[in-house]
């Protein structure tokens, strides 16, 4: 029985091995860097240029831009399950075409409401080409070697905003918003549309059955106390994080700091986030599932903690924000990783969207909510100082999201 097991085991991983297309990996990363940094990270550079040309509200532009992250949220939990069924070909391709579209109605609003149209349409867009569907195509395709892949493709997705953030000024410095938004339509258009659709082409493997002692019912999985612990955890912590990327130029500023010196400490946050990403396979080799999680949530906690309690010197903000950073990269491949290390692979893109969901939606209100939260709490200091509560309330949840063998 045991070498008929060897067999059938080396026969599965050799047909998983054939099964991988080689061209996915490249293709997603490349689709990765255009995606976010046209989509995602094109709005903050150009928001300022539409508020004064438009006479819109900073308020409104950006709830614009905030609803589509819910919208995708809230998407992300179908398309997870379509790419279960059927791989992510369609999904992506269709998600692809569907951005540049709703970019290209964004830039020719003459409303607010024809801008959240074009939005919502970009919301679709992002729950059907961002990180949740590359990630499940991976995990599928590259199991069990999906943790390399996955950290490759989020080292190629942390270059997006050095990529397009430069490239959507220069645009905007020659040409209107509106031009600049159709020009990088027709650039994410022209790369992720033939990208998806030839990259993504190869036959979709089987799902490789459930581990034997987990529930392997997506119904019981989302229902069962880790699950949603974990989806709490995962919320909470995601709340704290864009709450601190969005408020930290503000806290820096508070302090008498410049605004160079402020974007800055920023920036090298996000360059933190790229070297924490490169260092998430070691941790993940080394820990347990529910350690993992724990010790990263907490280091959240205590970096988002030292935020509020250390005015300077400037070196040693910027070292917290490095660490800050590390924590964030890793963070990003926690939750990529969150289903396989607890349910397996079988039903990860369903999984993974519910899962997704909540942290999604919070990440997507954090700005809002902190702009609300520090006048009355008496200034950024003490909002960091419930940040860090948050984020270590999120560590105790996460002491719960063990999975325990079925007897």
């Amino acid at each position: 029985m045991t070498d008929l097991n060897t067999r059938l085991s080396g026969a599965a991983a050799g047909t998983r091995d054939r099964s991988r297309p080689r061209a996915v990996l490249p293709a997603l990363c490349v689709t990765q860097i255009t995606g976010w940094g046209i989509v995602y990270y094109a709005f903050p550079v150009l928001n300022p240029q539409i508020t004064a040309t438009t006479g819109w509200s900073t308020t409104a532009t950006m709830a614009a831009f905030s609803f589509a992250l819910v919208v995708s949220g809230i998407a992300g939990i179908r398309v997870g399950r379509i790419i279960d069924q059927r791989g992510p070909h369609t999904v992506m391709t269709a998600g692809s075409a569907a951005g540049a579209a709703g970019l290209v109605v964004v830039a020719v609003a003459p409303n607010l409401p024809v801008f959240f149209a074009g939005w919502l349409l970009t919301g679709l867009a992002m729950a059907a080409t961002f990180y949740q569907p590359a990630f499940a195509a991976l995990t599928r395709w590259y199991a069990p070697d999906h943790i390399r892949a996955l950290t490759i493709v989020t080292l190629a997705g942390g270059l997006a905003s050095t990529v397009f953030a430069p490239l959507t000024a220069t645009l905007a410095d020659h040409h209107s918003w509106r031009t600049t938004y159709l020009i990088l339509a027709a650039l994410l258009a022209s790369i992720t549309v033939p990208a998806h659709a030839l990259a993504l082409r190869a036959p979709w493997p089987p799902a490789p059955p459930a581990p034997a002692d987990t529930t392997s019912a997506p119904r019981d999985v989302v229902r069962s106390r880790p699950f949603l612990l974990l989806g709490l955890a995962f919320m909470l912590s995601a709340f704290a994080m864009y709450a601190v990327v969005v408020t930290l130029v503000p806290l820096l500023l508070e302090r008498g700091y410049t605004t160079s010196q402020a974007a800055w400490a920023l920036g090298l946050g996000g360059a933190g986030q790229t070297l924490g990403r490169t260092l998430y396979s070691t941790l993940a080799r080394r820990t347990s599932t529910t350690t993992r999680t724990v010790a990263l949530t907490s280091l959240g906690a205590l970096t988002t903690a030292a935020f509020a309690v250390i005015p300077g010197p400037y070196g040693l903000l910027i070292a917290v924000s490095v660490l800050a950073g590390v924590v964030r990269g890793n963070l990003t491949l926690l939750q990529a990783t969150a289903i396989t290390d607890r349910w397996g692979t079988t039903h990860y893109g369903r999984l993974s969207g519910i899962l997704s969901a909540p942290a999604q939606t919070a990440s997507a209100l954090a700005p809002f909510a902190a702009a609300l939260l520090a006048p009355p709490l008496g200034g950024t200091p003490h909002l960091f100082a419930l940040l860090a509560a948050l984020a270590a309330t999120a560590a105790l949840i996460a002491l719960g999201t063990t999975v325990r063998p079925r007897i």
